[in-house]
């Protein structure tokens, strides 16, 4: 799948109006990604309940509000350490709940049998999302920028969210199977990606020592 880095300038562009007018009216960057958060467990709420095609216009909602948080923050000069572990965090929570009510659709008492192997699928596809943004994480608390893979967090919300809103349970949930599967597929693969870019840049380079163990070694030497 095409990377949507390229367009990433052009929507920014596009949405500046908007930020330009929440940072006028001192919207604070965290609570846009609660708010997001709150539109994102809907979205799993409605997936649950079967409503397809709206739990995937809640998760293009939920996505677009997590553009403008980042984009708020930024411009505001409101950017903070906390609210980048804020927003990373609930970004895995809002996955967590998405996948729940997936996993509620095809889980569901009379549904038929062919389904329940949905229930796997589901299950690897949450594992690897989550994968994919900890192996990001990981690599960056070790200076890393490993930003590589073709279904990030982006291209997740994208696929998933046009493809309920678009396809809802249409042909009896085809293109939804489809999604999950190829979803499933490609977090591993990505996560397996990072694995390999971080290990060809870090194989046998040290750790940065313990400034406190440096501390340590140079009192006991007074």
């Amino acid at each position: 799948m095409k990377s949507l880095k390229a367009f990433k300038d052009p929507v920014y562009r596009l949405i500046q109006p908007v930020v330009q007018a929440m940072v006028r009216w001192r919207v604070h960057p965290n609570a846009i990604t609660t708010l997001g958060f709150a539109v994102t467990v809907a979205a799993g709420v409605l997936y649950h309940f079967d409503h397809v095609r709206w739990a995937g216009l809640f998760v293009l909602l939920g996505g677009i509000l997590d553009i403008f948080d980042g984009q708020v923050a930024r411009v505001s000069e409101l950017a903070s350490k906390f609210g980048s572990f804020y927003d990373s965090t609930l970004d895995r929570l809002s996955e967590i709940v998405v996948f729940l009510g997936l996993l509620s659709l095809y889980n569901q008492y009379g549904r038929e049998l062919a389904d329940v192997w949905m229930v796997y699928v589901i299950a690897l596809a949450m594992g690897g999302s989550l994968m994919v943004s900890y192996t990001r994480a990981r690599a960056e608390a070790l200076g890393l920028d490993c930003s590589v893979g073709f279904m990030q967090r982006a291209e997740r919300v994208l696929l998933l969210g046009a493809g309920s809103l678009f396809f809802g349970l249409m042909w009896q949930g085809l293109v939804l199977r489809l999604i999950l599967i190829l979803l499933a597929i490609t977090t591993v693969l990505t996560a397996i990606q990072r694995i390999v870019w971080v290990y060809r840049r870090a194989s046998g380079v040290p750790l940065d020592p313990d400034p406190s163990v440096i501390r340590k070694e140079r009192e006991s030497f007074k």
